[in-house]
């Protein structure tokens, strides 16, 4: 069992991660999505939404783009980063188990700079 969470909005790959307004979170086995459930995001906070995650058991986190302090607890975790997604949170999901999906490494150094997050 393989549990992938999407930052999203309205079902779709959210731009920064600490913004979105839900995860979308996939209960996957042998490529193949079992469940879907929406998590509203519970507030964005340094370091918070991390730890959110992994207490939820999420392996994966897929989004558009996030600070590299989340992407250091993610990893402190060994939780995979995918960043760069775009489109549907289901069909990233997808890709992503078919292996279709590689992170671009669109790290947020600076949250005034919207354009490196693709925002």
């Amino acid at each position: 069992m393989l549990k992938v969470a999407v930052a999203s909005e309205n079902k779709m790959v959210c731009g920064h991660f600490g913004h979105c307004e839900t995860f979308e979170v996939f209960d996957t086995e042998n490529g193949k999505i079992l469940t879907n459930k929406s998590i509203p995001n519970p507030g964005h906070r340094p370091g918070f939404l991390p730890n959110f995650l992994h207490e939820l058991g999420v392996n994966t986190i897929i989004s558009g783009g996030m600070g590299g302090g989340a992407v250091d607890i993610f990893n402190e975790h060994n939780i995979e980063v995918i960043l760069g997604a775009q489109g549907s949170s289901e069909e990233a999901v997808k890709a992503y188990l078919a292996g279709a999906l590689t992170s671009t490494s669109s790290i947020c150094h600076e949250h005034s700079h919207h354009d490196e997050c693709g925002e």
